[in-house]
């Protein structure tokens, strides 16, 4: 990737809605450059999708949950699925053990995520561990880039 296509990213990343005006004016190249230059980064499949971030306080969802759970390896593709078809569920990871699930849950407070885990965590012979924890602040957190 060179120099120029890394320099596009970052801007990109910043603010996924800037034009092939701005990013050429920033980079001092020409905007059919640019626009040729993200078409081309679109096409390799280096940039998937641009999207907004939502800040999930401003819809009422502030209540951030991560938790690690541990599958029978023969039901981890399962739940994975099942967990991640659920709308509470933000991001879903699947850990190099093969039979951990990271999951990062949002919702509206403690009542709405209680309510998650009944349904889809309590009593569940498949899962053999499960570590749950709340999120208190946030320090820093990713806006873009690589999707991890």
């Amino acid at each position: 990737m060179s120099r120029l296509d890394k320099s596009l990213l970052n801007l990109l990343v910043k603010d996924g809605r800037a034009s092939f005006a701005d990013l050429a004016r920033t980079l001092g190249i020409s905007r059919a450059h640019a626009r040729a230059r993200v078409q081309a980064l679109q096409a390799a499949g280096v940039i998937e999708l641009f999207t907004a971030v939502i800040n999930p306080e401003k819809l009422g969802q502030a209540h951030s949950t991560f938790l690690d759970i541990q599958v029978a390896p023969a039901a981890l593709q399962a739940m994975a699925q099942e967990l991640a078809d659920c709308p509470e569920v933000v991001s879903l990871y699947i850990m190099s053990d093969l039979r951990s699930l990271h999951v990062h849950a949002l919702t509206d407070g403690v009542p709405a995520f209680e309510d998650f885990a009944r349904r889809h965590l309590f009593n569940r012979p498949e899962i053999l561990a499960l570590d749950c924890k709340n999120l208190l602040s946030r320090v820093k957190n990713r806006r873009g880039g690589a999707r991890l």
